[in-house]
């Protein structure tokens, strides 16, 4: 087993130098099946290594656990008198939280779970949920909502922490309305997209991790003692000395927060840029952490008080007098770059919730041609205004301190259970999943046990706002199962004869000479209940031309293809979309150009069918119908279908409606409601009186 661990932890430096594994180890079966597990199912964006992506990567990926280092130490050593044991257990701890939590399981076996190059816990879902385990569903929106929790603290956090050290010159400033401000101009540049954003970024989080090397090594030249605290007897000692006792973890943890959010930005900057980078990062932040640790063993028995005043962190410390300033205003630009992975994150998890069925639509932009790279507006200027009420209910970073953790390790938890399916699909060995999974499992609940103290100091916040996100994603979801269940499906081969029949009777006033039907509908022989219902009797409507059209979205993210089906020759076909979960819905767009392909081919004739407009050869229009459902008085339902079903139609009033969720032209959609009736009430019995 030590040397499955050591293969796994080595493999990425020898990769780089293009050495040959092979040779280097007597076991070639782990050569085999690192090749098998770690390969790139994807091609092209995320199989580029370059120096370019490498910088927009860190401008990007690791500024939430690249930061941490303002606060974790000085979380560790809080207001009690600094001890030489405690510096060197909370550093050991740190270091190896980083080398088993961050780089095994995220960097290197994590990131391997792709989606075609994109990453995430709902990536990772839609992965497993091939396994046909239904109640995998469970962690999947656990996890997505407690990531979109901690997205909400992370950015006051790190913007608070570096904003408070103008303290040292100015000790009675108020910092509270400077975070906020720094925080509206963030999500404000969002929407010119990640990839300007990482390129404005990138210079100042190199110069970041930079200056975190350059700090940390001078102080451990000159305390190279402080090196020992690699050995993990150390960590040990810190759970058996601290105040807090096993509880410190809660504060250790924090120094890893940032790996999930590295996980789902992977679509946006590609897995080798990610695991190339981590390594330079790992590097700085293990010396900036044991250069505070060397810094505070000095210092023995002295308070962080004493040695800093109201400002006393030990990040600022370690500087000298002269740079405090530059380090300040660099610290507090890192801040700002902090909340970006789990800003873009969230964009990431809301538009494959939607996908999956697990979240409102809402309207998506895509800022730049690059795929993985896209903008919500909605989620954007939601995650601002939580962010200002953290910032003015918990005012202090030390306050933010107690509320942070306890969502995120509830989103890695799951992401473990999630994985453990992944490797079983991936036909991995027991023998190497079995300790893996048990291994980081007691680490994980290890670590929500410790955050759990967190609880009533502030913790509530995160729980409470990842209770209501799950609350929405649970209703979203059954609710659009239950619908799903209630909508009567019937064979098209029962309605060809009067849709054939309907299309040339001229006694019916034509409605349209193209007439779009969208479809949920899976089969091509198939076809709603409701949709008959509106061509025949709901006004029955006469067209040339009958269309079927159906969308389908796929586990994975980048696909656009088509199929189509004729029905009945000349009057009715079906065409199908096959799109990715991270493809835009531009039904207008897609259904258009359809239409000039099969023109092109002779398969159908778009010319208007009107006489005069034919002998000019213009084309016929086009009139897409739309069902809306709403809850039919009729339902007899039972309580808690009641409150799904309820909430569900009160927070579709708030979602994108379905013609600019498809992207289809306003002027040529007709919407038709539908009473949706649930547990439909039994034949009533009527005495008619002569």
């Amino acid at each position: 087993m030590f040397f499955y661990f050591f293969k796994i932890f080595f493999y990425p430096f020898f990769e780089i130098q293009n050495l040959n594994l092979d040779n280097l180890f007597f076991n070639d079966r782990f050569v085999h099946f690192y090749r098998l597990f770690m390969s790139a199912s994807n091609h092209g964006l995320h199989n580029k290594l370059t120096f370019a992506g490498l910088l927009i990567t860190l401008g990007i990926i690791y500024g939430d656990i690249g930061t941490s280092p303002l606060y974790v130490m000085k979380a560790i050593i809080g207001s009690h008198a600094i001890s030489a044991d405690i510096a060197l257990g909370g550093v050991s701890c740190i270091f190896w939280t980083l080398t088993l939590q961050t780089t095994i399981k995220y960097v290197l076996i994590t990131l391997s779970a792709d989606n075609n190059g994109e990453g995430g816990i709902f990536a990772l879902y839609a992965l497993v949920k091939r396994t046909k385990v239904k109640w995998l569903i469970v962690p999947a929106i656990v996890g997505g909502s407690a990531l979109l929790a901690d997205g909400i603290i992370t950015p006051p956090i790190s913007v608070a922490s570096a904003v408070e050290g103008i303290r040292t010159f100015y000790p009675d400033i108020n910092t509270v309305p400077i975070v906020i401000a720094i925080l509206c101009i963030l999500f404000t540049i969002q929407q010119f997209g990640t990839k300007l954003v990482g390129k404005f970024f990138a210079p100042m989080m190199l110069v970041w991790f930079g200056m975190l090397a350059i700090l940390g090594f001078l102080q451990i030249m000159q305390h190279v003692e402080v090196l020992k605290a690699i050995n993990p007897y150390y960590g040990y000692r810190l759970l058996q000395i601290h105040p807090e006792g096993f509880y410190v973890l809660g504060f250790v943890f924090l120094c890893t927060t940032g790996a999930e959010a590295l996980y789902s930005d992977m679509g946006h900057c590609g897995r080798k840029n990610i695991r190339i980078s981590w390594i330079f990062v790992k590097i700085a932040l293990v010396l900036n952490y044991f250069g505070q640790a060397a810094y505070l063993i000095h210092h023995e028995g002295r308070t962080l008080q004493s040695l800093g005043g109201s400002n006393g962190n030990p990040f600022y410390l370690i500087m000298a007098d002269w740079f405090q300033p530059i380090g300040i205003v660099i610290a507090t630009l890192a801040a700002v770059i902090a909340s970006q992975a789990l800003i873009s994150g969230s964009f990431t998890l809301i538009n494959e919730a939607m996908r999956l069925s697990f979240w409102p639509k809402v309207r998506i932009k895509y800022p730049t041609e690059l795929k993985g790279q896209l903008y919500i507006p909605s989620i954007n200027w939601l995650l601002l205004a939580g962010c200002i009420m953290i910032v003015v209910h918990f005012e202090e970073s030390s306050n933010m301190e107690a509320a942070y953790g306890l969502a995120i390790v509830l989103c890695m938890i799951m992401t473990t259970i999630l994985l453990n399916y992944f490797m079983i699909m991936k036909r991995v060995s027991w023998f190497f999943i079995a300790p893996v999974i048990t291994i980081y499992l007691i680490i994980e609940f290890s670590f929500l046990i410790a955050n759990l103290k967190k609880f009533p100091h502030g913790g509530y916040v995160t729980v409470l706002i990842a209770i209501g996100l799950i609350g929405i994603m649970a209703i979203w979801f059954i609710a659009k199962k239950i619908s799903k269940s209630y909508t009567k499906i019937v064979k098209i081969e029962n309605y060809k004869k009067v849709l054939g029949e309907l299309s040339v009777d001229l006694s019916i006033p034509k409605y349209a000479t193209h007439l779009v039907y969208m479809t949920n509908a899976g089969r091509t022989d198939e076809i709603e209940e409701k949709v008959m219902y509106s061509i025949l009797q709901k006004r029955p409507k006469r067209a040339d031309i009958y269309w079927f059209v159906h969308v389908n979205i796929l586990s994975e993210p980048y696909r656009t293809d088509y199929k189509v089906t004729e029905i009945i020759k000349d009057d009715l076909f079906r065409v199908d979309f096959n799109l990715g979960f991270r493809e835009p819905t531009k039904i207008n767009l897609m259904f258009k150009e359809v239409l000039r392909d099969m023109v092109k081919k002779g398969e159908v004739d778009v010319t208007s069918r009107y006489e005069s407009l034919s002998k000019n050869n213009i084309i016929g229009d086009f009139k897409f119908v739309l069902s809306e459902k709403f809850l039919s008085n009729d339902s007899d339902m039972l309580w808690h279908e009641k409150i799904i079903m309820n909430s569900y139609f009160i927070i579709k009033k708030f979602s994108l409606s379905e013609e600019k969720a498809f992207g289809l032209d306003s002027s040529s959609v007709k919407i038709e409601k539908f009473p949706l009736v649930l547990h439909p009430p039994e034949k009533i019995c009527l005495n008619r009186i002569e």
